[in-house]
């Protein structure tokens, strides 16, 4: 993990890094709009998820709600992604340190992936393809797996 402190030193005193963390109002609101974007993403997440439980909304096809809902998904991760490399840039050293940052990152990467392999495979399939006990731990891993971004991420500000 030493070895990785080189580039953190080098994101933290980044002209971006410098301008966010000597801004009053920049890093909070480049953090609004990571959390509005987190909240849409897992807002979108949530709802595939449950469908492909069979919890929620029955009526609607799961690969057409998937295709409905991938635009919200992939725009929101994006934004998610791009303010959260502004945020880490801001304070690079700092979060060096923290272990839950490095919990939202393994959390982060395994969402992701999950999310545009087993998942995505998983949507596009009709309900009468798809295994009930495959789905319901699909959805709920996927589910646990987003929350844990979210959790981790917040726990940054505390450790």
């Amino acid at each position: 993990m030493k070895t990785l402190y080189p580039f953190f030193k080098w994101a933290n005193n980044t002209w971006l890094g410098q301008s966010i963390s000597d801004s009053i109002w920049l890093f909070p609101a480049i953090e609004g709009v990571h959390i509005v974007a987190l909240a849409l993403l897992l807002g979108a997440i949530l709802v595939l998820n449950l469908r492909l439980m069979g919890v929620l909304m029955r009526d609607r096809s799961l690969p057409q709600l998937s295709r409905e809902l991938e635009t919200w998904t992939l725009s929101s991760l994006i934004v998610i992604l791009a303010t959260g490399a502004m945020l880490f840039a801001s304070e690079a050293v700092k979060v060096f340190y923290s272990s839950p940052f490095r919990i939202k990152m393994v959390f982060l990467l395994a969402a992701i992936v999950f999310h545009y392999t087993i998942s995505r495979r998983l949507m596009r399939k009709e309900e009468s393809e798809l295994s009930p006990i495959l789905s319901k731990v699909a959805g709920s891993t996927s589910i646990v797996l987003w929350m844990g971004v979210g959790f981790a991420g917040r726990a940054i500000g505390f450790f």
